[in-house]
């Protein structure tokens, strides 16, 4: 299936249907429809992805201190870090082009990846469950973990990336309606379905632009 821009249109009215019967927050509504926007974006290729992205790290630090979801929380400022570096690196050596080519992932990078997963989820599900109030400390630190691998993936335009923010999403949606943040969680079923269509649309065009080279 093909996602466009109705597609989002009608997904955020219906956000806004939920989020008023659920008695979600304008702060919770607002982060999910600029969410939704910005996954899609991405998806598409296209830049604006990130300074929209901008505006919805900043909400979702909003919402996840008040949930109590740290790790969440902090997770937003490796987002900004990651999200510029993004900005830049998409526009570079774009040629001709809107923005940079796709890639895949090294053998090399895949072992790193998982490296910082593991040793990421143990450390920082650690100092969560000592020193703060988390809710569910080693979950929140496993799939915030697991985002930032997504997010260096997607920066550096890397095919598998949506690979891994399939297993993200999946694992949000448990987590969020967990939580009760139902709005949040009906969004990342959206994301799911967002980060399908991006490994198939984002590996039909890298197979376009392999034979093209």
């Amino acid at each position: 299936m093909k996602l466009n821009k109705w597609h989002m249109i009608i997904a955020s009215i219906l956000f806004l249907v939920v989020g008023y019967f659920t008695s979600s927050t304008a702060i919770e509504i607002a982060s999910t429809v600029s969410g939704l926007l910005c996954v899609w974006l991405a998806a598409k290729q296209n830049i604006w992805t990130y300074p929209i992205g901008f505006v919805n790290i900043v909400f979702f630090m909003i919402v996840f201190y008040d949930a109590r979801l740290y790790a969440d929380f902090s997770l937003q400022i490796f987002f900004a870090v990651l999200s510029t570096y993004g900005w830049i690196y998409w526009l570079r050596n774009k040629g001709d082009q809107p923005v940079k080519a796709t890639q895949k992932t090294s053998a090399g990078l895949a072992i790193a990846m998982m490296a910082l997963t593991i040793i990421g989820t143990a450390l920082w599900g650690y100092v969560l469950h000592q020193y703060t109030d988390a809710s569910i400390p080693y979950a929140d630190a496993f799939i915030a973990i697991l985002s930032v691998v997504a997010q260096i993936l997607l920066s550096s335009k890397r095919l598998e990336n949506w690979y891994v923010w399939i297993l993200v999403d999946v694992l949000s949606v448990g987590m969020y309606f967990y939580k009760g943040l139902h709005v949040i969680g009906i969004l990342y079923i959206v994301f799911t379905i967002n980060a399908i269509y991006g490994a198939i649309a984002w590996h039909k065009q890298y197979k376009e632009e392999s034979v093209n080279v």
